[in-house]
């Protein structure tokens, strides 16, 4: 072994050394916040459960169902015929009937 001083690097090199590490300084603290915020996300309090929804809906006759979706005291279901029927969620009668229209 000698004692001979290492050579000293070039610049654009020890640029290029300080941002791999500033990079992995940078991904290892993302990796730890995106760790923390799964582990309150999941830690917190469980939301108030939805009204449970009724057990049967009657649809007017000729509709047919094309989607779904609920509100905290309604429900409603799109139907073919482009109307937007909505159910009281608790009961399951028809609120309200929307007809929408095409240009």
């Amino acid at each position: 072994m000698s004692d001979d001083p290492q050579p000293e690097l070039p610049a654009n090199l020890r640029f290029l050394r300080l941002l791999v590490t500033v990079l992995t300084g940078t991904m290892i603290a993302g990796l730890l916040i995106i760790i923390a915020l799964i582990v309150i996300r999941f830690s917190s309090e469980p939301r108030a459960a939805m009204p449970p929804l009724p057990e049967t809906i009657a649809l007017p006759d000729g509709a047919q169902p094309t989607a779904f979706t609920r509100g905290n005291d309604w429900v409603a279901v799109v139907t073919q015929d482009n109307r937007i029927l909505i159910f009281d969620a608790a009961t399951g009668d028809l609120r309200q009937t929307v007809h929408i229209t095409t240009p």
